[in-house]
């Protein structure tokens, strides 16, 4: 395959909103995949660039504050318990398990309190299986989302009352 032509369908690709790009010619196989959250943002001369595996970094949540309208009727579930509660975000793409496997207990329940660092779940993306912390400190005050279910970046995985 012809150098020029390879930077070429990197040039395309890179111009494009395509997030996976699979060709074969004469036996040469090129693959390419990025990221959502990269596209447009890779010069095509950066894909020439040698890269080396590094290990993983531990995902953390990110967190949002839930705001309460100060109009909302008493029987709304958001009530003072969750005025100042914390919502911890799924970071990635991928499936919600409550525990490290299907024998073992869950990481936290409802009205356990937590660290910052402390476990949350596993969210599994690609065969990988990234363990979300906290990163707020309090009590769980409720779990958004069941065991196995699939969840989509920066969905409320928690509510956190802080504390």
């Amino acid at each position: 395959m012809d150098l020029k032509y390879v930077q070429q369908l990197l040039k395309i690709f890179d111009e494009s909103s395509a997030t996976e790009l699979s060709l074969e010619e004469n036996g040469a196989k090129v693959f390419i995949s990025r990221k959502a959250e990269v596209i447009n943002h890779i010069p095509a001369q950066n894909y020439f660039q040698p890269s080396y595996p590094t290990a993983p970094a531990p995902v953390t949540a990110p967190v949002a504050s839930i705001e309460v309208p100060a109009s909302a009727p008493p029987n709304v579930e958001a009530t003072a318990a969750t005025a100042n509660a914390h919502q911890i975000l799924s970071p990635i793409v991928g499936t919600f398990y409550r525990s490290s496997s299907p024998e073992a207990p869950a990481f936290v329940q409802v009205g356990d309190t937590v660290t910052v660092g402390k476990t949350m779940c596993i969210v599994e993306a690609m065969k990988l299986m990234n363990e979300i912390e906290s990163d707020v400190s309090g009590t769980v005050i409720k779990i958004l989302v069941e065991n196995g279910q699939p969840v989509e970046y920066h969905q409320p995985m928690f509510l956190i009352q802080l504390g």
